[in-house]
């Protein structure tokens, strides 16, 4: 049994640029791209499989189609999503729904989310939270645009963690670089735009001012995530969170500076970015090269891994 290595799905977007192709060195579509989703099986934007016996397919057929890779499991869809985000100008402000709301109201699950900080310009900040006590203070300081008086500014610098549980008004701003895991899911309410106006139609793009007063929390509370840290042979493992703190993913940074032997453990299947540096994955039966940029699925059949060379990663398992 081999990793599962994938081809990312790329999305312009209004607030992208090019980092994409200059950072990672892929192969991203002309103009403005705010986003690769290196590690989806979400709906028609899932990565594709790039080598191996399953090369060509997308990581959403292939979760149907072999279940027995994910440790066949009871969650009908690929549960998590991993993207890097490149931050050229501001995304919108905005908040998604938990897993109750999108259910009802969009027939697809919550979106619970996190963001590993990658590049931040000098004196970056990103929005999160917010500064109403009631939801009827909330409703009125929108009606008022009193933008500066109600989002939270929070300095930020590379290697910054936030956890954004879904109802956290929030927003990344010009030059900020982060890899996002989250759950899979698209639902996004656009509760602030900057009164921009998108290029190709002319328009100011729509906000979703109702559904963000139904699923903002409030008041605003800041998870309490406490990041502990490991040694595990020549491996620095910080885990950023995991269960009961976020109920659906577990997620490390792991730093590695020689050999790390490790295996699966309790979890079904691992997801892995190469954020920094280069090495080696090593199976039974083969080496595979990682370099910044390579994503990867560790399936269930395979349990005994080794890491060498100067790596930084970020891995991921579900809860789900």
């Amino acid at each position: 049994m081999e990793p599962i290595f994938l081809t990312p799905y790329f999305r312009p977007k209004i607030w992208g640029g090019r980092k994409l192709q200059t950072i990672f060195n892929y192969d991203i579509p002309e103009g403005k791209v705010g986003e690769a989703w290196i590690i989806s099986g979400y709906k028609d934007d899932a990565s594709t499989v790039s080598t191996g016996e399953f090369q060509g397919k997308t990581l959403r057929q292939l979760y149907h189609e072999q279940p027995a890779l994910f440790g066949n499991p009871q969650a009908k869809e690929f549960p998590l999503l991993v993207k890097f985000l490149d931050a050229n100008d501001s995304l919108s402000v905005q908040v998604h729904p938990d897993d109750d709301y999108a259910a009802r109201v969009e027939h697809d699950q919550g979106k619970t989310e996190s963001w590993y900080v990658l590049q931040a310009d000098p004196d970056s900040y990103l929005i999160y939270g917010h500064t109403a006590k009631t939801k009827q203070e909330l409703a009125d300081m929108i009606e008022r645009d009193e933008w500066d008086q109600l989002l939270r500014k929070v300095p930020v610098k590379a290697g910054d963690f936030f956890y954004v549980p879904a109802g956290t008004i929030h927003a990344l701003t010009k030059g900020i670089m982060v890899i996002e895991t989250q759950q899979s899911s698209d639902v996004t309410y656009r509760l602030y735009d900057y009164d921009r106006v998108d290029e190709k139609t002319g328009q100011k793009r729509e906000l979703h001012t109702q559904k963000s007063l139904d699923v903002t929390t409030v008041p605003h509370q800041d998870p309490q995530i406490t990041v502990k840290t490991t040694m595990d042979q020549a491996a620095k493992i910080k885990i950023l969170v995991e269960p009961p703190m976020s109920p659906h993913f577990y997620l490390w940074q792991v730093d590695l500076a020689g050999e790390w032997q490790t295996s699966l453990g309790e979890h079904p299947y691992l997801l892995v970015s190469v954020i920094a540096g280069t090495g080696k994955l090593i199976t039974q039966d083969e080496e595979y090269d990682l370099t910044i940029g390579t994503n990867l699925i560790i399936p269930n059949q395979l349990k005994d891994f080794t890491f060498t060379g100067d790596l930084r990663l970020v891995m991921s398992a579900p809860n789900d």
